[in-house]
């Protein structure tokens, strides 16, 4: 199912390029926070790093990466995501934006990985400093994934620098 919805979204990238649409590319790279709500929950700290192609002033295709890292009982765990989808904002000073993203995740305690669907739903708030740079306040999401074949409800928050190109 992932590789369908990556091609699609592919796709649909490789469509619009060939419209007269603005070219804009911007880049995000910051601190995340993850709350890892397994048995027990865990506060896990690390980074957050995404793409985004702006097809309009308002529509973008976003790849977003991230890796948190803490422990659970003890032992080392680190998490990673890998998700893909549409984003929608507002083209001003102060941005706000919100998105949908899909894809996957795989984490690894104590020496064992398990990788999963992985999906985001959320937001957050841009501020533009110059014409090149801004400050993403905070960006808010819920991050569901699905390890051991249960459902976690996860929530992720991160802040960092937006550059455009």
């Amino acid at each position: 199912m992932f590789r369908k919805i990556s091609l699609v979204f592919g796709l649909c990238i490789l469509a619009s390029l060939s419209t007269q649409a603005q070219d804009k590319v911007e880049v995000f790279g910051g601190y995340s926070y993850l709350y890892f709500h397994t048995s027990p929950s865990a506060s896990l700290n690390g980074w957050e790093a995404s793409g985004q192609y702006k097809f309009t002033d308002w529509l973008g295709g976003v790849a977003d990466i991230d890796g948190h890292y803490g422990s659970i009982r003890g032992t080392g765990t680190s998490t990673y995501t890998y998700l893909f989808g549409p984003q929608v904002s507002w083209p001003a000073r102060v941005s706000p934006f919100g998105h949908l993203l899909l894809g996957g995740a795989h984490n690894s305690t104590a020496g064992f990985g398990n990788s999963s669907f992985s999906m985001a739903l959320g937001g957050g708030i841009d501020t533009r400093f110059t014409d090149k740079f801004s400050w993403r306040i905070i960006q808010g999401d819920y991050l569901l994934t699905q390890f051991g074949g249960r459902s976690q409800n996860n929530f992720r928050l991160s802040t960092g620098i937006v550059i455009r190109f």
